[in-house]
């Protein structure tokens, strides 16, 4: 495909899909698509890079645009009216993935970064490593990477760091979307059973994962996370180099984690040898768990070990991981996309870790595919363990699932009251916010998670507290 040649993507606002426009964009190609829902933040990115957006889908679109090429968003089915058009006219249409891979990734050094938890962080972290070692990286991730500003970059250096997700990639093509980024090195971070809506089961999961294992080349790499039961199972099947890493067992062990005002300190052995001391500005044990994997596929590039502690000492995260949006009066606000029960415990815990005597709150909203569904009712049960108050407020787009599959916030807080903690449900964020405002005092921390907009019930809740 030549430049200037025109691209039009169905489902342009969803997160992936806008990141790929700004970097079709950035390569030179007309860019445009539709949405249903166009609002910000992503009409406003869309509207900078003046990638023009049709709101709403219609035939017409695409025959005022007349594209070389149709992206179509993994979000959207047969029936759309634009998808229909596009396969009755024939024209040339891809997924995101399929898009990326050939567009982007082929001809580069593909990093892939997979897992259930970590993997934005990580791909972020990992991609301001080789940022800082000069290697001027390519990178896509799922969030808004501070130090870049931007969830995505196009560059000219070897190396292209993605964030490798398990979920379906289009209509037409219900394979992981990790499939498509010919890994040359995986970190391979844990596995645990996620995505209730189209995965079965943890086998299920399971055989996505062998898949991606199975398709690394001899002189490639995986980095697994042992202190996952399931990569552990899934690991020895692998035909590349491998290196195991985990806190306190593996080839590779972070050691001797300490909690500190800053972050996290802590040491890396590799087999019984110490190789030096890191530190992170990030809470959380996970976060150690997410650097060790970073550090190790940084090393094998042969990026000095001074190169990523300065990298390491650095690093801003990545928007809406434990990001603080406000404090008042001494009471510190924060935002999380924490929606699985593992990684809402992590998230909380990490905040007790560095706050291990003021009172938390957690604040959750059931919106994922994952955390709306029964079948984690007994973990989150369990997941709110580091918190004070457990707040849980209805279930969002309940309507669009099956009573009898649904979470129930109530069985829920019942079971959280049952391990000694006050819980609480709602219908409303508007009662939440007045609980919280009357009853929060200086020195707590109130952790809001949820994997969506959450009826910017941050803005709320500090609005309020400063009353």
């Amino acid at each position: 495909m030549t430049d200037r040649q025109k691209i039009y993507l169905i489902g342009i606002c969803g997160t992936a899909m806008a990141s790929l426009a700004g970097m079709l964009r950035e390569k030179g190609y007309a860019v445009s698509g539709s949405d249903s829902d166009v609002y910000p933040p992503m009409s406003d990115f869309l509207a900078r890079l003046e990638i023009p957006v049709f709101k709403g889908f219609n035939a017409e679109n695409i025959q005022k645009t007349k594209p070389d090429l149709v992206v179509i968003g993994n979000a959207l089915s047969r029936g759309n009216v634009e998808i229909e058009y596009v396969l009755d006219s024939g024209l040339r249409y891809a997924s995101m993935a399929e898009t990326v891979k050939e567009l982007f990734i082929r001809g580069k050094q593909s990093i892939v970064v997979a897992g259930t938890h970590g993997k934005t962080t990580t791909t972020a972290m990992l991609a301001w490593i080789l940022e800082v070692a000069g290697r001027k990286p390519s990178f896509l991730v799922g969030g808004i990477a501070e130090n870049f500003g931007s969830s995505f970059q196009v560059r000219d250096g070897p190396d292209f760091v993605i964030e490798g997700d398990e979920y379906d990639t289009a209509f037409f093509d219900k394979g992981p979307k990790f499939l498509h980024y010919l890994p040359r090195i995986v970190l391979l971070k844990n596995i645990e059973f996620d995505h209730a809506d189209i995965y079965a089961d943890l086998e299920a999961i399971k055989t996505a994962f062998r898949r991606l294992i199975n398709i690394v080349p001899r002189s490639g790499l995986i980095v697994a996370g042992i202190d996952s039961p399931v990569v552990t199972e899934l690991i020895p099947a692998a035909f590349s180099r491998v290196a195991t890493a985990g806190l306190g067992t593996g080839e590779w062990q972070a050691v001797n984690i300490k909690t500190t005002a800053d972050g996290m300190d802590f040491e890396i052995l590799r087999s019984d040898s110490n190789t030096g001391s890191f530190a992170i500005p990030l809470p959380g044990t996970f976060n150690v768990q997410n650097a060790l994997g970073a550090i190790i596929v940084a090393r094998d590039l042969g990026i000095p070990d001074e190169v990523i502690r300065r990298a390491l000492s650095t690093f801003k995260s990545v928007k809406r991981r434990l990001e603080i949006r406000g404090e008042v009066n001494g009471i510190v606000v924060y935002d999380d996309f924490a929606h699985h029960p593992t990684a809402v415990q992590e998230t909380l815990r990490a905040v007790r870790e560095r706050h291990p005597h003021a009172r938390v709150w957690a604040v959750f909203e059931p919106r994922s595919q994952t955390c709306r569904r029964k079948i984690f009712e007994p973990a989150f049960i369990q997941s709110f363990d580091p918190a004070d108050v457990i707040l849980i407020a209805g279930v969002y787009g309940a309507s669009h699932l099956a009573p009898a599959e649904t979470l129930s916030p109530d069985r829920v807080a019942e079971g959280i009251r049952a391990r000694g903690k006050r819980a609480f449900t709602f219908a409303s964020t508007a009662e939440i916010v007045s609980l919280v405002a009357s009853e929060a005092r200086p020195g707590d921390h109130v952790v809001i998670m949820s994997n969506g907009g959450f009826d910017n019930i941050h803005v709320k809740l500090l609005e309020r507290l400063r009353r």
